[in-house]
């Protein structure tokens, strides 16, 4: 992509003020979790340390105070149970769930690239074989393969790279696809045959004439597997097979939350309302990123939506005269 390519992608991402919202929203969050111990040591808190005098045990654990125990010392609450500081676990908590959905989503697309392009510019035989066997993993239950994984890799194996390295190894196919779809067709283009022609070895092909044209649709689906990672860590942490106490992850913390709905649903909206948030940001500005890449889908949509109403005042325009 030229850097002519690239400022015209930026002024059509700036043009669109949901894109600009929800990159507000994500670089905050970004943000937030980077600073994680940075604020919550301005708090005067930390995410491990329970506070057994902030909850009651009379009644199985409730925090104590409104709203599950918001106070100037503790600014979100504390969690049931344990007593320990929601504003530094949700901090931490984004960390985690974040770093492991950026990661996973780079291994995917790695994996994607590599098997895509073997395929797309390989032989017919190397096609098919790479093709079935894509199709064949794209089968497996991921999450019979991560109970699996969970339960056979060591329990002092760092659990935030495993579920990097399970959610990315089971995760590449949809990429593997769309590259080998645009390698076939690229490669009958004159200026890919001609450098095959002129001696051109696959890896060369690939990296100077590939993966420039390959950059917008990988980056566009890229931006789309994010929040369905996010989502996934939430589920593997919420059955149990995710990241394991006491390191916090929104989706470990919901995996606590549903027994303490009724009698403290800050624990469950807090860290259910970062997760959404966070997966709705990354969804529209995924759609965003797509359109401003490719202008010709906001024009086809464009198109599809003044055909819609076109039709439908035609079709009222007939109702009128058959009424008359």
């Amino acid at each position: 992509m030229t850097p002519r390519q690239r400022g015209a992608v930026w002024r059509r991402l700036r043009q669109q003020s949901a894109a600009v919202a929800s990159a507000a929203i994500l670089l905050a969050l970004v943000l937030l979790a980077l600073a994680a111990p940075l604020l919550a040591a301005l708090a005067g808190q930390d995410p491990t340390t329970y506070h057994d005098d902030l909850i009651d045990s009379a009644r199985g654990g409730v925090p104590l105070g409104p709203y599950g125990g918001i106070s100037g010392d503790h600014w979100l609450g504390v969690e049931p149970g344990t007593g320990r500081d929601m504003f530094a676990r949700l901090l931490y908590g984004a960390r985690i769930s974040l770093l492991i959905a950026l990661g996973a989503t780079a291994v995917q697309v790695v994996i994607g690239l590599a098997v895509g392009l073997a395929a797309g510019l390989g032989h017919r035989l190397a096609d098919q074989v790479l093709s079935r066997f894509t199709e064949v993993l794209a089968a497996l239950p991921m999450l019979v393969i991560a109970i699996s994984l969970t339960a056979i890799v060591p329990a002092d194996f760092p659990r935030p790279l495993l579920l990097v390295l399970v959610i990315g190894l089971l995760g590449w196919f949809g990429t593997s696809r769309i590259v080998r779809a645009r390698t076939l067709a690229m490669k009958k283009l004159d200026h890919v045959a001609a450098a095959r022609l002129g001696g051109s070895g696959p890896l060369r092909v690939a990296r100077r004439e590939l993966l420039p044209a390959l950059a917008a649709p990988v980056i566009t689906y890229a931006a789309v597997l994010v929040p369905g990672n996010i989502v996934v860590e939430a589920s593997l942490s919420f059955l149990g097979i995710g990241v394991k106490p006491p390191t916090a992850s929104w989706g470990q913390m919901l995996s606590t939350a549903t027994v303490w709905f009724r009698a403290d649903p800050m624990y469950v909206l807090l860290p259910a309302g970062c997760l959404l948030l966070t997966v709705l940001a990354f969804t529209v500005l995924g759609d965003a990123v797509r359109t401003a890449l490719d202008p010709r889908e906001r024009s086809r949509l464009r198109v599809g939506t003044h055909s819609a109403r076109t039709g439908r005042s035609a079709d009222a325009a007939r109702e009128k005269e058959a009424a008359v």
